[in-house]
């Protein structure tokens, strides 16, 4: 399995929560030089005044221990 298709798979693990509250996350791309992940927040999350503790505490958080390979996440 890609390192792409496990950050995959772990936003499908927090996709449903997002939905739940009217939002949603996409995956925009991965940089393998430096680790980082780049996520889109949509729907209700793109507006959201938690979103930035959302990305750092929520998507960040999980998806550095499912894939070791990533170091961070950036909202663009």
């Amino acid at each position: 399995m890609s390192i792409l298709e496990k950050i995959e798979d772990t936003l499908d693990t927090i996709r449903p929560a997002l939905r739940s509250d009217g939002g949603d996350v996409e995956l925009v791309g991965y940089d393998g030089e430096d680790g980082v992940v780049q996520v889109r927040l949509m729907g209700a999350c793109s507006t959201c005044p938690i979103s930035t503790m959302t990305m750092k505490q929520g998507i960040e958080r999980r998806l550095k221990a499912a894939v070791p390979e990533v170091r961070e996440v950036q909202a663009v």
